[in-house]
């Protein structure tokens, strides 16, 4: 999901996602890791692949739609399963009930 949020953005090409990734979300990744990832994102067709010659040949992703339902759907879900996991405001506070167990 953070690969597809990334990609939301704008076209990268993997060096960039790999910097992104540890900048923005605290993940030092192999850059290997990165394109393993990458080809299998594109073979699910939830990222595109295009090639541009700038300074240096290099292949840009970016976001498909199959991508971004995937995403909002991941979203959709991270927020059913916080909502699930959330206290109702009348309740014990959740820190003060484990620092009563030690």
């Amino acid at each position: 999901m953070y690969i597809l949020r990334i990609l939301l953005e704008r076209p990268l090409y993997a060096y960039e996602i790999k910097n992104i990734l540890k900048n923005r979300f605290g993940f030092n990744v192999a850059t290997i890791t990165v394109y393993m990832v990458l080809y299998k994102m594109e073979r699910e067709g939830l990222i595109g692949k295009t090639t541009r010659k700038e300074k240096a040949r290099r292949q840009y992703y970016e976001i498909t739609p199959l991508g971004l339902k995937t995403l909002k759907d991941g979203l959709s879900f991270l927020e059913k399963t916080l909502k699930n996991l959330s206290l109702p405001e009348s309740s014990v506070d959740i820190k003060d009930s484990l620092n009563n167990r030690n």
